[in-house]
């Protein structure tokens, strides 16, 4: 099988695999596992805060991140598609106890204007906007990076209203290599970051949150509230620790097949193919005749993995695993089933 349902689904590098042997490792818990320790510093390090800490996964961290920032009752604003509002189990109002608010934005980039006119006034009959959340890059927009001058303008707005900036980089090592700009300066435009490394970047396990050191400090409780307190966490942490110094510049080539996979899908029949900005490809099958789930069968039969990402849009994920000529085959495959759709 030819996978390309997420980056996810990579396995750990020859690398990865001799870290996890050799770690040094200790009782995270009583803060005692040096990888760990090093793996925190070297990612508070690249994205421009003061501390980081190693959480279980990405949805975990961004929960941590909304229960350290707000109280029971608050109001989240994050754009419609967010991540965090589709995909993380209704976790902020089941864990935290706030209310979403959503915005719909362009390309996963939400209006200035309209988060300003959404951070309610002080009016006992509203909740208080407790936080923001931004998404870089945009995963239901198809992998698209949000212009840094987006989050300047948005984090300016929230500063004058003394309201936090979260932003869930689960992608954005893909944003920085796509758009040449730092994870510094992507740091810049927020309060905390959560960045995957599970993803691209191929660990096995492992996010990374990152901000002030009293934010990671209150944090630290939340995550041994939620049962992410580990122990010899540094087998885990060593991999990771790879993922994060040898795997950031290596996603140019996922962005670069990510381009020949639309490419060549957009000379088929019945398929529009939307716009690649980083590692996601989006594909609308309607022209097909098929609905997601059919064509996401038929590709099976061809040894292909993908997912729905709509009743008619099926989305192709890019990753290490997959490498050109993987690619090429894909086409190759999907062009001759559907030379007649």
């Amino acid at each position: 099988m030819i996978d390309l349902r997420s980056d996810t689904v990579t396995k750990p590098t020859m690398a990865m695999r001799q870290a996890a042997l050799e770690a040094e490792v200790g009782d995270d818990v009583y803060e005692e596992d040096p990888t760990v320790k090093k793996l925190e510093a070297k990612a508070a390090e690249m994205l421009g805060k003061d501390a980081a800490l190693f959480v279980t996964s990405g949805t975990q961290g961004n929960q941590i991140a909304v229960l350290t920032h707000c109280n029971p009752g608050d109001e989240v604003l994050l754009e419609a598609n967010a991540h965090l509002f589709l995909y993380e189990g209704a976790s902020m109002s089941a864990l935290a106890g706030v209310q979403p608010r959503t915005i719909t934005g362009q390309k996963g980039a939400m209006d200035p204007a309209e988060i300003k006119t959404a951070i309610r006034p002080d009016d006992i009959h509203f909740p208080e906007t407790g936080l923001i959340c931004l998404e870089n890059t945009h995963n239901k927009a198809g992998g698209t990076v949000v212009p840094l001058e987006n989050m300047q303008t948005i984090y300016e707005i929230a500063r004058e209203h003394s309201i936090p900036v979260h932003l869930d980089g689960a992608r954005l090592f893909n944003a920085s290599i796509a758009s040449g700009i730092s994870l510094k300066s992507y740091g810049d435009q927020t309060d905390t970051i959560q960045v995957c490394l599970s993803k691209g970047l191929g660990a096995p396990v492992g996010s990374v949150i990152a901000g002030s050191t009293d934010f990671i400090r209150k944090a630290r409780k939340w995550r041994k509230r939620l049962g992410g307190g580990l122990r010899q966490v540094g087998m885990i942490a060593a991999p990771a620790y790879v993922a994060l110094t040898e795997m950031v510049d290596r996603l140019a080539d996922d962005h670069e097949h990510a381009r020949r996979l639309a490419s060549g899908l957009s000379e088929v029949k019945g398929l529009q193919v939307e716009e690649v900005e980083t590692n996601i490809v989006l594909a609308h099958v309607g022209g097909t005749g098929r609905t997601a789930a059919e064509f996401l069968e038929e590709l099976k039969v061809d040894d292909i993995l993908a997912v729905p990402f709509g009743p008619e849009t099926v989305r192709f994920v890019t990753n290490y695993d997959v490498n050109e000529a993987a690619i090429e085959t894909v086409i190759h495959r999907i062009q001759l089933r559907y030379k007649d759709a």
